[in-house]
């Protein structure tokens, strides 16, 4: 089977599992007005390991202390730090924030991202994650939720649930991100992105997923289905990353 006709398949599965997603979720609420990438790089950043609103908690504190990034890029990381603390590994993070904004001033002249949004998805991934602390993950964000591209970011919610259902087969989630690449259909990638998180939180959890209440449970290729009967416990459908403006 050639390139052509495998790219066509995926995309015509992701299609389906999309519509599904979407009856049970609905639609996902994106931002009226599409975050600066600066914004969303640091948003995404104090991300990691936590959840959303530990993270928007730690945001704000910056937002509110700071009037600009460039004041912000003033600090030291332990100064930084405890700006950020409630979002966990407050080191690493107020590492990874003063080393981007301090070689985005060395190379740009300036701390701002905006130059990236006339860049393509491939040359911004790269240049991206050339930073340290700026991972696959955080630099997809950038491009789907601040450059509005039809990207899918990934998440170990979103490379648990794809890889059960069986759309990918891959060991990671930086794979599993490129293995979408270029194969989501026009438009779908962020409620398809946002859904699947979703469906990672509430129903297929890493342990005991209530298959029993899944929408996806006909056409999912997981071998140790959990049919218990067991309530689904709704997450908090707050997304950082669609609350940066």
């Amino acid at each position: 089977m050639n390139i052509f006709a495998v790219r066509f398949i995926m995309t015509n599965k992701i299609e389906i599992i999309n519509k599904l997603l979407i009856e049970h979720f609905g639609v996902p609420p994106k931002a009226k007005k599409l975050p600066d990438p600066l914004d969303t790089i640091i948003g995404t950043i104090l991300s990691q390991n936590t959840n959303d609103n530990n993270s928007y908690k730690a945001y704000r504190n910056l937002k509110d202390n700071f009037k600009t990034w460039d004041e912000l890029a003033l600090l030291k990381p332990f100064q930084i730090e405890k700006y950020i603390k409630i979002a966990g590994l407050g080191k690493q993070k107020s590492n990874a924030i003063y080393e981007l904004l301090k070689n985005l001033k060395k190379t740009q002249s300036k701390v701002s991202l905006r130059y990236i949004k006339k860049v393509s998805n491939e040359d911004i991934l790269n240049e991206l994650t050339s930073y340290k602390g700026v991972g696959v993950k955080t630099a997809s964000c950038v491009l789907l939720f601040s450059l509005d591209r039809n990207v899918c970011p990934v998440d170990t919610h979103v490379h648990r649930t794809l890889n059960r259902i069986g759309l990918v087969k891959t060991k990671s989630p930086e794979k599993t991100f490129f293995s979408l690449l270029n194969k989501l259909p026009v438009g779908t990638a962020h409620s398809f992105h946002t859904n699947l998180i979703r469906l990672g939180r509430e129903i297929c959890k890493a342990q005991k997923p209530i298959c029993s209440i899944c929408l996806l449970v006909e056409i999912c290729k997981y071998e140790h289905k959990n049919f218990e009967t067991t309530k689904s416990n709704r997450a908090s459908s707050f997304m950082l990353l669609d609350n940066l403006s």
